[in-house]
């Protein structure tokens, strides 16, 4: 019985000046979750120094997060949704579209 759609992803060769903040990563984070139908319960984001965004939201349907890593133009994404099938693979989609990398590796897992 499937109860969810688990997809772990990196992108690589991302712009380094789209990684690098907070500012930038929280609106990108916001817009997928609201073109995913997603429900943020809640979020947290912690800004490093001198650069690099770890940025987690809580779904009613689970959660997604990224780390990036500005100096190596590389974003890990974790995106874990109940409910729909399409919509994990939708955001992680979405991410790739908005961070054009040059290299993408992409699992998915039903959970």
């Amino acid at each position: 019985m499937a109860v969810g759609t688990h997809v772990l992803g990196e992108l690589y060769g991302c712009p380094p000046e789209l990684l690098r903040r907070v500012e930038s990563i929280r609106p990108l984070m916001q817009t997928i979750a609201q073109e995913a139908n997603f429900h943020v319960v809640g979020e947290n984001f912690h800004q490093f120094e001198p650069h690099g965004v770890t940025g987690v939201m809580v779904l009613a349907e689970s959660h997604f997060s990224i780390h990036t890593w500005p100096e190596k133009g590389l974003v890990a994404a974790d995106v874990f949704t109940c409910g729909e099938e399409g919509n994990a693979l939708k955001a992680f989609d979405l991410l790739c579209q908005y961070l054009k990398p040059q290299q993408v590796t992409k699992r998915v897992i039903t959970r």
